[in-house]
């Protein structure tokens, strides 16, 4: 059986790795007014961060439409027997969902679809991993059992420098608990049964960085190898700076900087940071 890996342009894998690899995309957009953008493909990270500053209104972000996603399923059909598709976090969008519904249209081909619960190169991680396994000729249930398994140790935690683009766009749960105080605080967020929520309230950016990396540590054991990204929102060079201070202290970790993209960029907002790992054995 030939298994096809499909993902959305919220992993940010590069598409010279894409190419490489074989992985298939379909881009979620990001809307300027009556302009509409698809993901890596019509508009760059750079060119949005651009574009944000020189925009008085807030982008919106859309899903894949259904006749988008069976279009790519129906191409894949002609090479394929199976498609493995990983999508970013069912519980911030509805792109998992209408995966399943064009899954289920498209009879030329035998789709399973993997909830990341998560997004951006953590929900990369699982794809990189099922491409890998499906060019060594994994079956799709073999893959999905290892994407299971892969996600009894996935983590990760992220700061947003202004919170007011998660509420707007309600992608924030438990907002309340900080009604009043989004200017003062720089909390600590993480995934929790498929939607973003406050982990801890914390005071400067300096201390939220600080406390997501005392989690890291917290997390990471000596004998296992892990997998790490650093995830920035137009920071390049603190990501770098956090990815040598955990090279330094960690060898046993291969870590490597992402960005949070148009889409991901618009809800969390410039100068956001994260950082999430695995556990690879």
């Amino acid at each position: 059986m030939k298994t096809a890996v499909l993902t959305d342009s919220t992993a940010y894998i590069p598409k010279k790795t894409r190419q490489s690899k074989q992985i298939h995309m379909v881009p979620l957009n990001v809307v300027f007014g009556e302009e509409s953008y698809q993901e890596e493909i019509d508009i760059t990270t750079d060119d949005f961060y651009d574009m944000v500053k020189e925009n008085e209104e807030l982008p919106k972000t859309s899903q894949p439409s259904i006749g988008l996603m069976t279009e790519k399923l129906e191409e894949l059909a002609k090479d394929y027997d199976a498609v493995v598709a990983i999508h970013l976090s069912s519980g911030i969008s509805g792109t998992y969902q209408g995966m399943v519904t064009a899954g289920e249209m498209v009879e030329e081909i035998d789709v399973h679809v993997f909830d990341s619960e998560m997004s951006c190169l953590m929900q990369g991680f699982y794809v990189l991993e099922a491409s890998e396994l499906a060019a060594n000729g994994a079956l799709p249930e073999q893959i999905i059992a290892r994407l299971d398994e892969m996600k009894q140790s996935m983590n990760a935690y992220f700061m947003a420098d202004d919170l007011s683009h998660l509420q707007r766009g309600g992608r924030l749960n438990g907002a309340q608990a900080f009604v009043g105080s989004l200017l003062q605080v720089k909390p600590v967020l993480h995934f929790v049964d498929t939607k973003i929520v406050p982990f801890e309230k914390i005071r400067t950016r300096k201390k939220a960085l600080k406390r997501i990396l005392t989690l890291f540590e917290d997390s990471v054991t000596q004998e296992g190898q892990y997998k790490a990204s650093v995830i920035h929102a137009n920071r390049r060079e603190d990501a770098d700076q956090i990815k040598q201070e955990i090279e330094s202290q960690f060898p046993n970790v291969e870590v490597t900087v992402s960005y949070f993209g148009p889409v991901i960029g618009t809800h969390l907002g410039e100068g956001a940071m994260g950082l999430g790992w695995y556990r690879k054995s």
